[in-house]
């Protein structure tokens, strides 16, 4: 009978290091459960991003909702200012546009040119065999290539972009597409933290009355604050005279009447094309020549304002803040100087 108990004992104490064992893998065991049993793996959601494990979702700029698969390895970007924070937020392309010289993206040279903006080939993209396409979904022609695209099995990123969250929803979506935290550290929360702290600093009891116009060899416009610029400069506290009036002074129409009736106190043009000359020549003679326009307070102050392209005409991107400070300087010298 003594033998019999203490053999009974001996296997007890064998087998309770091996429960013990058992529970001391709570951590593998309890991954697999999650799995298993089908809950929602965690998911992180900046600017309207959400990202998982394998996927990024977004809703895209037709309103429909987009899954993608992280780590794409050939990718084709319709648009240079988005080709540069594709760059920025460690990706790569085998296809582009071709690229202005104001607006060049080193590391995409070698790339296969697939068109000009507006006239770019589907038989070139196609002929890339690409797994991603990076469009711009307020252009017609790149929404004219998404059936083709989806039919091939090509995953699409087609996105608007005209104010600085959005710059900001695509470092987030593209970091997360590239694994790339460190970038959307480095483009986004550094970039946005460096902006607040120049608005911070704009002093509260001044409102410049402004003037943002768009010229070009063929028309001249005005812009308001619902614009890349126009956003820039209402953050500043400044009053864009295009805002508050009727239909003669939009976006779509330019009147010289109402600007001299407003006498704003600083003018900032931007200039778009590649012949400036020609720019330049439109904007003599259709204000510059008018004896009423040298009348104006930001004219006679030297505050008649020509942009640089690079910042203030195509998209500043992770320059944001060198474009917010260029504007800071200008308006309030006394704080930025």
């Amino acid at each position: 009978m003594k033998k019999k108990v203490l053999a009974l004992f001996l296997i007890v104490l064998m087998i309770l290091p091996m429960v013990s064992a058992c529970n001391n893998k709570p951590v593998n065991n309890a991954e697999e459960i999650v799995e298993e049993s089908g809950e929602d793996k965690e998911i992180v959601e900046e600017y309207g991003v959400k990202i998982d494990e394998d996927t990024v979702s977004f809703i895209d700029g037709r309103d429909q909702e987009v899954i993608l698969n992280k780590k794409p390895e050939r990718v084709v970007c319709l648009f240079n200012s988005y080709l540069d924070i594709w760059y920025n937020s460690g990706g790569t392309v085998v296809g582009r546009l071709e690229e202005s010289q104001e607006k060049l993206v080193e590391g995409a040279k070698d790339a296969e040119v697939v068109g000009k903006l507006g006239s770019e080939s589907l038989e070139k993209i196609l002929a890339l065999q690409p797994d991603l396409v990076i469009l711009n979904s307020n252009m017609k022609g790149h929404l004219a290539l998404i059936e083709a695209l989806e039919q091939n099995n090509i995953g699409i990123i087609a996105l608007d972009y005209f104010y600085k969250d959005d710059y900001f929803k695509f470092v987030r979506l593209f970091t997360a597409l590239n694994e790339r935290e460190d970038l959307y550290e480095k483009n986004a929360i550094e970039v946005r933290d460096e902006i607040e702290d120049i608005i911070k600093n704009v002093p509260k009891d001044k409102e410049h009355k402004v003037l943002l116009m768009m010229a070009s060899a063929k028309n001249i416009t005005v812009r308001g604050s619902d614009s890349t610029v126009g956003e820039m400069l209402k953050d500043l506290n400044t009053i864009n005279i295009s805002n508050v009036h009727d239909k003669n002074i939009d976006s779509q129409a330019f009147s010289l009447e109402k600007i001299i009736e407003e006498d704003p106190d600083y003018i900032f043009v931007q200039t778009t094309g590649s012949d400036m000359d020609k720019v330049f020549e439109k904007l003599k003679k259709d204000i510059e020549n008018n004896p009423a326009w040298s009348s104006l307070k930001a004219v006679k102050e030297e505050k008649y304002i020509y942009l640089p392209k690079d910042l203030y005409m195509y998209k500043p991107n992770e320059r944001y803040p060198e474009a917010y400070l260029g504007l800071a300087k200008i308006l309030y010298p006394e704080v930025f100087n």
